[in-house]
């Protein structure tokens, strides 16, 4: 075993060459930082709102803003990825995701920072799909790109925590605009080391952007997660929420009868009809969607119903963070000896028995943290890190280098979508504990739709 090893590394470092491990690090601080920008306006968001006379409308287009973007666009950045080269398009990405990073902590308007939060999420479209491209390129063997997106899964879910964390503490200490700044240092030093860490990457020679399954895509999936997104303050059958909609779906229907008529579609209709790849890309959706889920709730009621501070709340989120560090630095030893699938069910399965504790426990007014909370704060990231690792080296199974792009922009897109959809679900519930509930039955049930399809 470890002399097959060594004969990977050996050929590894020949195709890819040297110092492979920094450039896993440079392009994981990168997705982190992209998840992070996503979740840092999460905690401080009642701040901002009194300090620019936001209303509840406002809030939650304000908060939204970056997602719309993000999920709307990365068909499209994958695209770009595989036509130009993935070291082009991340560098390309990073330019427009570092400027709009500097102007959102200076901004003093609202519609200026709504605007650098659009700009923002356009450059991190541009950017996430282009850095599993070059990862491709990093680890060109499939055994070595394997192992690295075992761990390249469990970064986005620490990046969402990250910047739950980090911005409310941020926030006590200092400001909401300091943590709007922290993605600015990641993105300078990305640009500054990408020529010298990264390999170059090949272009796709004559490939089409498919520019008007590009307009369908985007324009289709931002106004369909607007509607979702504003059924947090209007009812299901309100026209703030039918006609975005609508619309996202027919221009998401009119996308479809483009893509199968296409020569060189955007999205090629059969790199979904895989089984496998679609409980994957099921899994990543629920695994984000799950831990969103679950700090947004918990973090309203421990202000709200209890009356603990930012800080306090980022303070009790940590062992969250230490479970999630612990299980995804474990699942690529464990993907290894058990097979992804395996792991990925086990994860998922573990989740639901967090989000089940949390459930009966969690959310009583005057529960205790030690074995109320915290039992739930353990499994759930335990499960969810492990899951989402499992599931992210499923989805790329089988997938050539011309389709890395895509591969990325479509996981991404899974990442993104996921809690707008579950969580807009879970409004409809009403109470928070039948949210969890629901949420932790969703996590078991796709686990034994992943052990039937083995």
């Amino acid at each position: 075993m470890a002399a097959t090893q060594s004969r990977d590394a050996a050929a590894e470092a020949a195709v890819a060459g040297p110092a492979p491990g920094p450039a896993f690090a440079l392009l994981g601080a990168v997705q982190i930082t992209l998840i992070f920008t996503l979740t840092s306006l999460v905690v401080p968001l009642p701040r901002i709102g009194r300090e620019l006379f936001l209303d509840r409308d406002d809030l939650i287009l304000l908060s939204a803003a970056y997602g719309l973007a993000f999920s709307g666009l990365l068909l499209f950045g994958g695209r770009v990825a595989d036509r130009f080269g993935g070291r082009r398009a991340l560098t390309a990405g990073l330019l427009v995701f570092t400027a709009a990073s500097l102007a959102a902590p200076l901004v003093q308007g609202p519609a200026a920072l709504l605007a650098a939060r659009f700009a923002q999420g356009a450059g991190a479209a541009l950017t996430a799909p282009a850095a599993m491209a070059v990862l491709r390129a990093v680890f060109p063997l499939p055994a070595a790109y394997g192992r690295a997106m075992a761990t390249w899964g469990g970064l986005s879910v620490l990046g969402a925590t990250a910047g739950n964390l980090l911005s409310g503490v941020i926030s006590a200490v200092a400001s909401w605009r300091l943590a709007l700044a922290v993605p600015v240092v990641v993105a300078v030093a990305a640009l500054a080391l990408a020529p010298r860490l990264l390999p170059a990457t090949p272009a796709g020679g004559s490939r089409s952007l498919d520019l008007p399954g590009a307009l369908l895509a985007t324009a289709g999936i931002s106004l369909a997660s607007y509607g979702l997104v504003r059924t947090d303050a209007h009812s299901w059958a309100s026209t703030a929420v039918q006609v975005p909609l609508l619309a996202g779906a027919g221009l998401l229907a009119g996308f479809v009868v483009v893509e199968r008529r296409t020569h060189d579609p955007l999205l090629p209709p059969a790199f979904l009809r895989d089984r496998q790849r679609g409980l994957a890309l099921a899994a990543i959706g629920l695994t984000a969607a799950g831990t969103a889920t679950t700090f947004v709730l918990l973090s309203l009621h421990l202000q709200q119903d209890r009356g603990w501070s930012a800080l306090h709340v980022s303070a009790a989120f940590v062992p969250f963070a230490a479970s999630l560090l612990v299980s995804g630095r474990s699942a690529g030893p464990l993907i290894a000896r058990y097979g992804a699938p395996h792991l990925t069910t086990a994860g998922l399965a573990v989740a639901a028995a967090g989000l089940a504790v949390l459930a009966l426990t969690g959310l009583a007014p005057h529960g205790p943290y030690a074995y109320g909370l915290l039992p739930g704060l353990l499994l759930l990231p335990a499960g969810a890190a492990a899951g989402f690792a499992g599931a992210a080296v499923l989805a790329t199974d089988g997938v050539g280098p011309r389709q890395t792009g895509l591969a990325g922009g479509v996981m991404n897109t899974a990442m993104e979508l996921g809690p707008t959809v579950v969580m807009a679900a879970l409004l409809a519930l009403g109470s928070d504990t039948t949210s969890l509930a629901a949420t932790a039955v969703a996590f078991a049930a796709l686990a034994v739709l992943h052990t039937r399809s083995r």
